[in-house]
């Protein structure tokens, strides 16, 4: 097997996880029929066959899945290798892999950005905002260099670096900004809108209303905070935002917010990397000005090295 390549890795890596021709070409920036082409050629190759071709429907063989792990052991290997290269530069230089969640991401980048290019111009910044468990898997993967994210993730193989903590805030229609603040049994009774699954935002909110479940009519969800905001502004429900989402989500005018009584629920952001990593000295430097970005963007003490 002297003519396997780290291109045809890639190419059934991303075919094993998207199972679908198009849009794992699309991925590769390669036509469809190259990409049949280097599948059937890698086949050839290893003298197995990786996938099962229906006509709706494509999945790995046994063969396939327990080769798609070593394929991916491999291109770990591959991008570990380029990251001990770019660690033992004196300048941080090459492409940065970060990954962000939703509710952080359009709140946080602004500051987090601009500071972080005037700091390492030759840095090339590729941002990837998705949730929790998509940024934690394509951080095992490789596929990310670190994350930003709500702690505590708790993944032994991965070092966690708290940044600053934040509140939640109830968003009310306008009209209801005179209105005492609704306590713990008055809220759960309310129509809740909330993200729908799959956001860490949820579960945080849901949590503190001590609700493990919520029923269809109590609640409705929704893909961003924004779109949240907009359904309270329509008298729909009420919802909770992170404090950092309160100047960009409520400019509208049409809700208001409240903030609740001590000890007042919150989330830790941080950011995570895998332990392994060769970048894990530079990773800690830019955790460092994520932290005073987020200080900045907060006026008030980010959290403690």
């Amino acid at each position: 097997m002297n003519n396997l390549t780290i291109k045809q890795l890639r190419y059934f890596e991303t075919l094993a996880r998207t199972a679908h021709f198009g849009r794992a070409a699309e991925a590769c920036a390669i036509s469809q029929p190259a990409l049949s082409m280097q599948i059937k050629d890698l086949e050839r190759e290893l003298g197995a066959v990786l996938f099962e071709r229906g006509a709706r429907q494509l999945k790995l063989t046994q063969f396939g899945v327990e080769a798609v792990e070593r394929a991916r052991a491999i291109l770990r290997s591959v991008e570990d290798l380029g990251d001990l290269a770019r660690a033992s530069r004196e300048r941080m230089v090459g492409r940065l892999r970060i990954g962000i969640i939703p509710t952080v991401a359009p709140y946080l980048l602004p500051a987090v950005i601009g500071d972080l290019t005037g700091a390492h111009p030759e840095l090339d910044i590729n941002i990837r905002e998705t949730t929790t468990s998509k940024l934690i898997q394509e951080l095992h993967e490789g596929r990310l260099d670190t994350a930003i994210l709500a702690l505590p993730i708790s993944e032994v193989s991965l070092a966690e670096k708290p940044l600053f903590s934040e509140s939640f805030v109830l968003v009310r229609p306008a009209a209801q900004a005179r209105d005492p603040l609704p306590d713990f049994q008055a809220l759960r009774e309310m129509r809740l809108l909330l993200l729908e699954e799959g956001h860490c935002f949820r579960d945080q909110a849901l949590s503190f209303c001590n609700l493990q479940t919520v029923a269809p009519r109590e609640v409705l969800d929704a893909s961003s905070l924004s779109t949240l905001v907009q359904m309270v502004a329509a008298g729909i429900g009420v919802t909770l935002i992170p404090e950092m989402a309160v100047p960009v989500e409520t400019r509208c005018g049409s809700v208001c917010i409240a903030r609740f009584a001590e000890p007042q629920p919150s989330r830790t952001i941080g950011m995570v990397w895998r332990k392994t990593s060769p970048l894990a000295p530079q990773l800690t430097e830019i955790s460092d000005l994520v932290r005073s970005a987020a200080a900045k963007f907060y006026q008030k003490d980010p959290i403690s090295p």
